[in-house]
């Protein structure tokens, strides 16, 4: 009541400067009438300052107008979606859309009336087109403004996601993951788009025909909850790890799916779902031939060294999949952080093989064996060994790096360098 009361209030305001301005308009023109017969010199003055005035106060009568006209058609808003017919809800949901795109101010001043409770209500019918207004009308008001944001989800919009994804339309279904993307963003949706309905909501989408647009949206939203630590938890046990995993095959959707990952693979739940996964490393090793693709190359790169990370397990699966020619090509053609993270890896590599040679066989993963040091004599040929690896695998993949590499420079030095580079040893 007292918010009505107010704004009645300001309504009144509005009106009574309105007609104030009316006066004046006329009364200057009244003046002007009446300057007539004085002499031309100070008529003329007369006459511009009258003009100057009218022409200000035209412009203020516009405004003011425009302002009376705005909040008139709010108010029918409000009261179409309160108390109207379904009809009528859905014309007052499209004007609340277009009101809403004004400023934050407006956008705050409707949730105060209380539209995003009953927009929120509409977006459960199962009528298309209404749903679809309601919808647009909650990604306006939940922009730029938190309050917002968490008043939708407090309303519960959680709950009136749709249970059956193959039943809502691509249009539908973008503006859902566009509202959803616009919820993600705040610092505590851990406590309400980990749910499992909204879970199921993305994971469906992502698995769908759905466009790409859409689907690179609804990654978005992933990507940020994957963020946030406690959500990798129900992110893992809804099987989002291998749906990101399929995406990322994909050059489209990749960065964002590889981003995600990136997220879930520190953590425990994350780290295992990946190792247990028949995807992995295969896909995350294919992954590190898109020479086009910089950005995929780090994540994937980053992926790869964490499961690597002191398991020698990994370590093995990855060299049986044959990520050394892989980490070569990218340890001279990729970025300077995938060379530094290639590089990294295939000094793991080493260090395995130069254990494995040693008196105390089996992979040792970060430190240095204890006991009796290898002999000079030993220790050199075991360098002299891993070097002639490097040199013989480097001379096979040749041809297929020297091809990648004809579009960025001259092939004959690239094949020079490489040469020159297999005669030393690797930089870590």
């Amino acid at each position: 009541m007292s918010s009505t009361s107010s704004s009645i209030w300001l309504l009144s305001c509005r009106k009574l400067k309105f007609f104030t301005r009316i006066r004046r308009f006329l009364e200057s023109k009244a003046a002007r009438k009446r300057c007539v017969s004085s002499s031309s010199d100070h008529s003329n003055k007369l006459r511009i300052k009258s003009n100057t005035n009218e022409e200000e106060d035209r412009v203020i009568i516009e405004e003011t107008e425009s302002e009376l006209d705005g909040s008139m058609a709010l108010q029918k808003s409000v009261k179409r979606l309160h108390f109207g017919s379904w009809e009528e809800k859905e014309m007052a949901a499209k004007a609340i859309q277009k009101l809403a795109k004004e400023d934050v101010k407006t956008r705050k001043l409707m949730a105060e009336l209380g539209v995003i409770h009953m927009l929120v209500s509409m977006v459960a019918t199962e009528v298309a087109g209404r749903r679809l207004a309601a919808i647009k009308a909650l990604i306006e008001l939940a922009d730029d403004t938190f309050t917002n944001k968490a008043l939708v989800l407090e309303a519960g919009i959680l709950s009136n996601l749709p249970k059956d994804i193959d039943v809502v339309d691509d249009q539908t279904r973008h503006e859902f993951a566009h509202l959803l993307l616009s919820l993600s963003s705040i610092s505590n949706t851990h406590f309400a788009l980990s749910k499992t309905e909204a879970l199921q909501f993305l994971i469906g989408i992502l698995e769908s025909a759905s466009g790409i647009e859409t689907k690179e949206t609804c990654l978005g939203v992933v990507c940020n909850l994957s963020a946030v630590l406690e959500n990798a938890g129900p992110l893992v046990s809804n099987g989002t790890v291998s749906t990101l995993l399929k995406l990322s095959s994909f050059k489209e959707l990749s960065e964002k799916s590889l981003a995600a990952l990136g997220h879930l693979v520190v953590t425990l739940m994350g780290k295992k779902a990946m190792e247990d996964s028949s995807m992995v490393p295969e896909r995350l090793i294919e992954i590190l031939t898109w020479e086009d693709k910089h950005k995929c190359q780090e994540l994937s790169a980053y992926i790869l060294m964490i499961l690597a990370h002191q398991s020698s397990t990994q370590r093995n699966k990855m060299s049986k999949a044959g990520i050394v020619p892989a980490l070569l090509e990218v340890s001279l053609l990729g970025s300077p952080l995938a060379q530094k993270r290639a590089m990294k890896l295939l000094q793991w590599f080493k260090d395995e093989r130069q254990a494995k040679m040693g008196p105390h066989s089996g992979p040792q993963t970060g430190r240095v064996a204890t006991g009796s040091p290898l002999h000079p004599r030993e220790a050199q040929e075991g360098k002299k060994m891993m070097k002639n690896l490097v040199k013989q695998s480097l001379h096979k993949n040749m041809e297929l790096i020297t091809r990648r590499a004809n579009a960025a420079g001259d092939s004959s030095n690239l094949k020079s360098l490489v040469l020159s580079t297999s005669s030393k040893s690797l930089p870590y």
